[in-house]
């Protein structure tokens, strides 16, 4: 079985962490050895000046076909208007991938064109599958239903490509539901939870993880009083501004931010008007292999996104035996079944001050915390997704022979 696979967010040589849950899902894949996979990710570059500009100027560096992240992937570019033409990207993508793709397909047949979000992936795919004849997979993962969704062109050429689609997939039972409310065919759509490395998301005695960290020189966390970790870029939807707010109820407390992006001089300004700058640590971005000794030095780790499907660092701090405050969005409920995986809480500074408050006063156990986790592995989540195209291919064959025995 040969699968085309698209996928805007991918790692590359120069972002290796961009997307690396859907990296390392795809090397799962590769690695059980029954599917040939090829993986094309395409790059936005937007017009010139534009493109002379940080992160584009890096991002032209990319090799146009490179095996850097573990997997042989092609890197075709496209043009993007930032802030302005994202409803319009997928035909763009389409337009620079079909040579590519065209010339893949005549030298080795694909059997699948897969899309691993639903936007701008789902729809730029759809184009790809109706131009080579072949049946069509889409995976949602969060923001690609709950941002998109709302944005009336996108969400047209959305339903049109899960219309078109032989099968979708959904990170959590609740995205599912999302999706199916904005009109896509219940059906066709199959949950498919996240994988999770255990090799490095496993619980490090906390005390020992503490020190660790504090002890190294890129990071030098704090080595005394609670400690809080918000993982995630940088940007208004993840809310950690409602986390620096919420420590000024929680005088002993100390807060640690794992990740950038557009957003940090804002949180930077918020944390001194509040005075508690002293309280906050902007960490920048944390190497995957570094993430899981900050995640297990931390007492609870607090995420109070605007949306998510189900947050794969949900699932890797579970892992790392740290409880979790997050708001009732998507998977939350699938992932915090009680009160030894963390709280549930609204996205105001107080209701997050007090779900931590609960948590520091009658903390659980690591192992505790790690047993929600211990169905997930990227070797079951590859299993199961292998499993979901055989399905389709199975289907849509079995409908081709049904046609041809009618013609006859």
């Amino acid at each position: 079985m040969h699968v085309l696979s698209i996928a805007t967010l991918f790692p590359n040589p120069v972002k290796p962490s961009f997307g690396v849950f859907v990296g390392n899902q795809m090397r799962a894949v590769a690695a059980r050895g029954e599917i040939e996979l090829t993986v094309v990710s395409p790059i936005g570059i937007p017009p010139w000046p534009l493109s002379l500009r940080e992160p584009y100027a890096r991002l032209k560096a990319i090799p146009e076909v490179s095996d850097a992240v573990g997997l042989k992937v092609h890197y075709p570019r496209f043009t993007t208007y930032p802030k302005v033409g994202g409803d319009t990207n997928p035909g763009r993508i389409a337009r620079a991938v079909l040579p590519l793709v065209r010339r893949l397909h005549a030298e080795k047949p694909f059997d699948l064109v897969d899309a691993q979000f639903f936007f701008p992936d789902g729809p730029a795919a759809a184009i790809v599958a109706r131009e080579l004849g072949l049946p069509l997979t889409i995976k949602s993962r969060g923001a690609d239903i709950h941002f998109w969704g709302q944005r009336p062109h996108a969400l047209r050429q959305m339903l049109d490509a899960a219309r078109q689609s032989a099968g979708l997939l959904a990170v959590s039972q609740a995205l599912r539901e999302d999706m199916i409310a904005l009109g896509m065919p219940p059906e066709r759509i199959e949950l498919h939870y996240t994988g999770l490395d255990r090799e490095k998301f496993h619980p490090i005695e906390r005390g020992a993880a503490r020190a660790l960290v504090s002890a190294m020189p890129n990071l030098q966390i704090w080595p005394e009083g609670p400690l809080l970790v918000t993982p995630g870029a940088l940007i208004p939807r993840k809310g950690q501004g409602l986390v620096i707010e919420a420590l000024t109820r929680l005088p002993e407390a100390r807060l640690a931010l794992a990740g950038a992006g557009e957003d940090e001089a804002r949180l930077k300004a918020l944390a001194q008007r509040l005075g508690v700058a002293e309280r906050v640590q902007f960490l920048g971005l944390v190497d995957h292999e570094l993430l899981p000794h900050v995640l297990c030095a931390a007492d609870v780790l607090v995420l109070p996104s605007a949306s998510e499907g189900l947050a794969n660092v949900w699932v890797e701090g579970l892992a790392c035996g740290t409880p979790i405050v997050i708001p009732d969005i998507g998977g939350a409920r699938e992932i915090v079944s009680d009160e030894t995986a963390g709280r549930i809480a609204g996205r105001t500074p107080a209701q997050i001050a007090s779900a931590v408050e609960d948590i520091l006063a009658a903390p659980p156990t690591q192992a505790e915390v790690a047993e929600h986790v211990s169905r997930f592995s990227w070797g079951v989540n590859a299993e199961n997704i292998v499993h979901f195209w055989k399905g389709v291919l199975g289907e849509a064959t079995a409908a081709n022979i049904e046609v041809v025995a009618e013609l006859a």
